[in-house]
């Protein structure tokens, strides 16, 4: 079974050296950080397969180093805050963050999205071993390559986004409810954290160029989404 890299960023040093030993612990190359710059130097020479990332550190913030992984890679990002704010999450999640962990938090909690974030990226690359290809109107999923396509234009989706994408084309025509979409792409103990949902959903349409009069993905208020040609 390989190592897995995860790569922690926070200029707290009590609690950077509480998250890399009980990684450690568990078995993880861990690679930290202090700041903003010297996250984006380490995770461009270790090229971890995961990255923790602080949203307030000096040098550059975390929401700045999320934006710039984000434009040229999928890798999966937990985001901590100290601020329990929804507008927070939601705003993290929005420039592509893929869990958050609002401090102060157990090892629990820590190995619990640790744990469902590398998963969720599994649970995509194993999808391959179906080899087939959906498609559905101008949508295209190449499920055995890992690749979505959007009137013949490549689409570059995190490893949730394609999950969610699968799921939703894979019941095209069902409404699909809010708590088994939840349950079925993040994981039973995701089951009421609907604002995840909303914000994929929305990523989601922005990238396949959704208009009021072009649209893959449908709402049924108050149930949940379907996908439809």
């Amino acid at each position: 079974m390989r190592k897995y890299t995860v790569l922690v960023v926070d200029d707290e040093e009590p609690l950077l050296n509480f998250m890399r030993r009980n990684l450690e612990a568990r078995d993880f190359r861990v690679v930290t950080a202090r700041d903003g710059l010297e996250a984006l130097r380490a995770f461009e020479e270790h090229h971890p397969d995961l990255i923790i990332l602080d949203l307030l550190m000096p040098e550059m913030g975390g929401m700045e180093v999320l934006r710039r992984v984000r434009r040229r890679h999928i890798t999966p990002i937990i985001v901590l805050t100290a601020l329990d704010e929804e507008a927070d999450k939601i705003a993290a999640l929005e420039q592509g963050a893929d869990d958050y962990l609002t401090k102060p938090f157990s090892v629990g909690e820590l190995l619990a999205r640790v744990h469902a974030v590398l998963r969720r990226a599994r649970w995509a690359e194993m999808q391959g071993e179906e080899g087939h290809v959906l498609r559905v109107g101008d949508v295209e999923l190449d499920v055995d390559a890992h690749r979505a396509y959007h009137r013949g234009q490549p689409l570059d989706l995190t490893p949730t986004e394609f999950n969610l994408l699968h799921v939703l084309m894979r019941h095209k025509g069902r409404v699909l409810p809010h708590r088994w979409l939840l349950q079925h792409v993040w994981g039973e103990e995701y089951s009421d954290a609907v604002e995840y949902l909303r914000v994929y959903i929305g990523r989601l349409r922005k990238k396949l160029g959704e208009t009021e009069t072009h649209r893959h993905i449908w709402t049924e208020p108050g149930v949940g989404y379907w996908f439809e040609e």
